[in-house]
């Protein structure tokens, strides 16, 4: 009994270690001492019997089976680490169960930690097994490669994998030991590395290693030991020069076919076996040589597509396959080097048979693929028009950026947790791309681009940084700021007006900043790109390398701008020029900020209203242009829109006349309109800016909490009873619906409020509709957008929020439409962006884009790259459901459909009552069982000043009519 209490008082005492997170303070010095520890994070070497028992290393298993192992076992807190935290650091495989290490329901992390880990370990000593790596018997290479390759073939078993699956299994076949260590791409950056960082004198080799490798490299690194002998012996590197001179003859030397012939004669007979062979027998005695490398592309492509359609293809052949694959990706990698294009129509040529390996490599969908070859065909032209080149070199560099996207979706989320106790694991991501055809393919568009910008005056300047031309606006504006580099996740990260943020990846939401740069757009269309382009703030994407090149300027004061017609400019604030630093004079002196009318708004109107009875004379008046937009909407386009109520306007200003809790006699209006009457006082006083937000922000958190708690009026809730019935068919409880907010001041003139205010997604039951409806009103007081109308507004204390009900619609894609061409700047083109489920495209989800242009072309901008998407069950609340990239979210017939839907909105939205602009249009819609519903149409707001700043025009380039480019001139 006495026994039986102290193991219970015991695990009660482990109850608060096993349940909380280990903080990641606590994650860096487990890190630190398993570093220093010889055994690592294992414990000790033990017997594991295939009956389960697990024996002393000295004790082996009392019946001899093929399934008795011996390896390490982990300490304790490793173990308690794979629980509480989900994290697995020097993992063994041998033993591991094969559906946890595949870890399907955490969209495979255990899987993709071994690989960060291996990674780790490569470039960092050994990682966590720093000195544990000399732990004779910690595991067995024979049993890990068994394992692995069971492993495998266990999943080839699966169907439907290698669709859904596919860049995935290429990566982890490269790591996981199957058969043999073949992967020397790897090991010859973790070497050259490893080197520079321990002798500095090396780094101009390892940037030519890392950049573009080559079999020239080996004498280069064989002269460098010979040269620096004595400082490479006293540093301990001189057996790591001599491998990494190995390991590149290895790479770039031979025909580099071996292990292609290899895995070919061990595949069942047909097709693919036939074709490999001739690939062999026609190209083995070739060398690196062009010939080769585009006969690769050709191969890789079709063994992709046999091994994503064959369904007879065995578990065996499907391994083969995966190698071969990556086999084929190295000899192309390999080879890109030794291809120098002589011509641009050469260099078009390499551009078109890289792609083609990309997606062979998995890093685009097949589906993108077949959208994107047209685009980056050689089309057979001697001469060509700089419009037409620019437009193939745009595609060809959002080509790469979907490569690079797949890249970072599918390993990003496990980077990002590791990053925060090991910011080293940031690097895995770039180093999956640089071992990629992407290197060469970025490379050769930026080679490209680099041609047409000192051959036509168009291009960018971007500090000093290579490949200017692979940089593109998206915003017109100018700033002028420190800048700020983000890496990681960037939604935590506080922000400020006055800076220049440059994002590794972009946020779903933004608090007002001086300019933006991102690695890749996301979205086009999402609530902060509208809002960038709406306040001017100069908006641009740059590529991976280019951010890393700007972190020597992290902190430094710049001068930013980004034309209208895409140029990017950034230099030190130092060298502005005259006409520079007076845009920022000119710009103190006329800062527009606007007043919210409220002489036309009506507070009386103190009743449920039913949202067929609004309209766009409503709209700030008795309700938000939401509301009244949606109204008039189901008058227009009557089967595309739901039923809905609207509350409005003065049923939340009656709810301000209670009395504050807290506050004595003061009411819930009488408190706001006093703190911003305070703030103004200490405005004239003198005080500064950051004093009066400080001040005003927290009058705000106190005004917002206690609105979160306000009591409705019984009133009120009778009424949403009535109109639930009759309206929405069905009890106030009983029929899902959103609440979104809608203001007075969105979509004023010169500024949308786009996302600025709270959306409160699929509620059913009552008590939650009533919560909502007060968080709803609580929401124009929090800081973001507080922090974005005081751009704009001169009386912030006169927003008024109305709430837009309307039923759920469990959407299969929705997302933006905005009838103008974004990119293209054309008035009669039409640019969408979808996601998957509901709220998608607005939420700065990366987005699956198309300009959908004037001459009738459909041209894919951008695939999704979001692994999740949100679903909208009947119960309430949402689920998060996961989702390939194998398929197309817009059909070609919706892509038609939004077409006609685009032409037909600019037809009738400016002959509608209340519509002052006759265009462009942004529209939120989605789509049902392939039914259009629309959920908002409002005027497409874009900063006129950044659109027509002399400044922004004088460093466009300039437009020449007539002039033809020859491709066949020289480089």
């Amino acid at each position: 009994m006495l026994r039986l209490l102290v193991v219970f008082v015991l695990f009660l005492a482990l109850i608060p270690e096993i349940s909380a997170q280990t903080t990641d303070e606590r994650l860096r010095e487990l890190v630190n001492e398993y570093r220093a520890d010889p055994r690592g994070p294992y414990r000790g070497i033990f017997w594991f019997c295939a009956d389960g028992t697990q024996n002393a290393p000295r004790e082996p298993c009392e019946e001899q089976s093929e399934d008795n192992h011996q390896h390490a076992d982990y300490k304790s807190d490793v173990k308690s680490l794979m629980v509480r935290d989900h994290l697995y650091w020097g993992q063994i495989l041998t033993n591991t169960d094969r559906a946890s290490f595949w870890d399907e329901a955490k969209d495979q992390s255990r899987l993709k930690q071994y690989q960060l880990g291996n990674y780790l370990a490569a470039v960092d000593n050994g990682w966590v097994l720093e000195k544990a790596r000399f732990y004779r018997g910690a595991f067995q290479i024979e049993d890990e490669e068994n394992w692995g390759r069971d492993f495998f073939l266990w999943l080839m078993r699966k169907p439907g994998l290698l669709k859904t699956d596919y860049y995935l299994l290429l990566q982890a076949a490269r790591d996981i030991p199957h058969r043999g260590d073949t992967d020397l791409n790897q090991r010859i950056r973790a070497v050259s590395k490893n080197i520079a960082d321990a002798y500095p004198d090396f780094m101009d080799l390892r940037i030519k290693i890392h950049g573009s490798p080559a079999l020239e490299d080996a004498a280069a690194v064989r002269s460098f030991a010979e040269t620096n002998k004595k400082e490479l012996d006293t540093k301990g590197l001189t057996k790591d020069a001599e491998q990494l001179v190995a390991d590149i003859e290895a790479a770039y030397g031979g025909s580099g076919l071996e292990n292609i012939r290899d895995l070919t004669a061990g595949l069942a007979d047909g097709v693919m076996k036939r074709m490999l062979e001739q690939f062999i027998f026609h190209h083995e005695a070739e060398g690196h040589n062009q010939a080769r490398l585009t006969a690769a592309t050709e191969v890789s492509l079709q063994l992709r597509e046999a091994m994503t359609q064959d369904t007879e293809l065995s578990a065996r052949d499907k391994l083969a396959m995966i190698d071969l694959q990556n086999e084929l990706s190295d000899l192309i990698f390999r080879s890109a080097g030794s291809w120098k294009p002589a011509s641009p129509r050469e260099l078009m040529e390499k551009i078109c048979y890289l792609g083609k390996a990309a997606a062979g490599a998995g890093l685009v969908e097949l589906w993108e693929y077949e959208d994107a070859e047209s685009q980056l065909a050689d089309q057979n032209y001697q001469y060509i028009f700089p419009a037409s080149l620019n437009e193939y070199i745009d595609n060809a560099r959002r080509f790469v950026e979907w490569g690079t996207a797949t890249n970072r979706a599918v390993y990003v989320d496990v980077v990002e947790r590791y990053a925060a106790f090991e910011p080293k694991a940031l690097g895995f991501l770039d180093d999956r791309i640089r071992s990629s055809v992407l290197l060469p393919l970025g490379e050769a568009v930026g080679s490209l681009g680099g041609w047409l910008a000192d051959h036509s005056e168009q291009g960018n300047a971007l500090m000093d940084l290579r490949n200017q031309a692979q940089a593109r606006g998206l915003n017109p504006g100018f700033a002028k700021g420190k800048l700020r580099l983000i890496e990681g996740t960037p939604d935590e990260v506080e922000v400020n007006p006055n800076d220049i943020f440059v994002f590794s990846r972009p946020p779903a939401d933004l608090k007002p900043v001086g300019g933006i740069l991102t690695v890749s757009e996301g979205n086009m269309v999402s609530h902060v790109q509208l809002l960038a382009r709406n306040l001017g703030i100069p908006n641009a994407v740059l590529t991976d390398d280019q951010f890393s090149e700007l972190k020597s300027y992290d902190g430094e004061e710049v001068f930013y701008a980004v034309s209208n017609a895409g140029t990017v400019l950034m230099k030190p604030a130092g060298d502005m020029s005259d006409v520079e630093q007076e845009l920022f004079a000119v710009r103190e002196r006329n800062l527009e900020r606007i007043r919210v009318p409220v002489d036309r708004i009506d507070l009386s109107t103190k009743s449920v209203l039913n949202m067929r009875n609004v309209n766009s004379t409503d709209s700030g008046v008795r309700c938000g242009p939401k509301a009244a937009n949606l109204g008039q909407l189901k008058q227009l386009f009557p089967e595309k829109v739901v039923e809905g109520l609207v509350i409005p306007f003065g049923i939340f200003r009656e709810h301000l006349n209670q009395r504050m809790p807290g506050q004595g006699d003061l009411s819930y209006w009488e408190f706001l309109n006093r703190g911003f009457a305070d703030a103004k006082k200490m405005e004239e006083k003198g005080f500064s800016e950051a004093e009066i937000e400080t001040f005003t922000l927290e009058r705000l958190a106190t005004l917002r909490a206690a609105i979160a708690q306000i009591e409705l009026y019984p009133s009120l809730i009778n009424e949403l009873r009535a109109g639930f019935s009759k309206v929405l068919g069905g009890p106030l409880g009983g029929v899902p619906v959103f609440l979104r907010s809608d203001t007075n001041m969105e979509d004023l003139e010169d500024f949308t409020g786009a996302g600025l205010n709270k959306t409160v997604f699929n509620v059913v039951d009552e008590a939650g509709i009533i919560d909502g409806i007060k968080a709803v009103w609580a929401s124009p007081y929090t800081e973001r957008s507080y922090r974005w109308r005081q751009r704009y507004l001169l009386n912030p204390e006169n927003v008024f929020p109305s709430i837009l009900i309307i039923p759920t619609v469990d959407v299969d894609h929705s997302g933006v439409m905005i009838t103008k061409g974004v990119t293209s700047g054309h008035p009669d083109d039409i640019t969408v962006a979808f996601s998957r489920g509901a709220g998608g495209a607005v939420d700065g989800q990366a987005a699956e884009s198309y300009l959908l242009d004037h001459l009738g072309r459909f041209t894919l901008l951008a695939p999704a790259r979001e692994r999740l998407h949100r679903r909208l069950p009947k119960t309430g609340g949402s689920v998060m459901v996961p989702a390939a990239f194998d398929e197309r979210i817009l059909s070609r017939k919706n892509l038609k459909d939004l077409y006609e839907l685009g032409q037909e909105v600019e037809r009738v939205m400016p002959a509608s009552d209340g519509v002052e602009t006759d265009g462009p249009f942004d529209v939120e819609l989605g789509f049902a069982d392939d039914k259009i519903w629309l959920f908002q149409i409002r005027p497409f707001v874009e900063n006129k000043n950044a659109m027509s700043s002399e400044y922004l025009e004088s460093i466009s380039p300039a437009k020449r009519e007539g002039v033809w480019i020859d491709l066949g001139v020289s480089l």
